[in-house]
C-alpha cells in the first residue's frame, strides 16, 4: 500500500520561505509521478508542481519563478522549496502520487495535507 506523508508547513509573513516534504513509502521502484497540490479556503483544488519518474518538472503559471520542486529517489522524498511567499499561498498543500513514469490528470495516492499560512 502507498502511503504519502507531507511535512514542513507552517507560518511565515510575505516574502518568506518554507520548505514541504513528502515521504513516499509502499513504492518498490522509481517509476512514479509526485507532484503539490494545494487547495485555499473556498476553491477548488489547484496543482501546483510536478516531477516525472525521468525528471521532468512542470510547474503552476502562479508560483513559477518563486517556486522549486524537486526530487531525492534514494529517500523516496518531493520537496517544495517556496520562496518569496505571497498571502494568497495561503493553502493546504497535497503531495499526490499516480505509478508510471509521466505525470497525468490522475492521481492515485494522496496525503493527509500541511497546512501554509502566509500572512501580510
Amino acid at each position: 500500500q502507498v502511503q504519502l506523508a507531507e511535512s514542513g508547513g507552517g507560518s511565515v509573513q510575505a516574502g518568506g520561505s518554507l520548505r514541504l516534504s513528502c515521504v513516499a513509502s509502499g513504492y518498490t521502484s522509481s517509476d512514479y509521478c509526485l507532484a503539490w497540490f494545494r487547495q485555499a479556503p473556498g476553491k477548488g483544488r489547484e496543482g501546483v508542481a510536478s516531477f516525472d519518474s525521468d525528471g521532468t518538472t512542470s510547474y503552476a503559471d502562479s508560483v513559477k519563478g518563486r517556486f522549486t520542486v524537486s526530487r531525492d529517489n534514494a529517500k523516496n522524498t518531493l520537496y517544495l522549496q517556496m520562496d518569496s511567499l505571497k498571502p494568497e499561498d495561503t493553502a493546504v498543500y497535497y503531495c499526490a502520487s499516480e505509478p508510471g513514469s509521466w505525470c497525468g490528470a490522475h492521481f492515485t495516492y494522496w496525503g493527509q495535507g500541511t497546512q501554509v499560512t502566509v500572512s501580510s
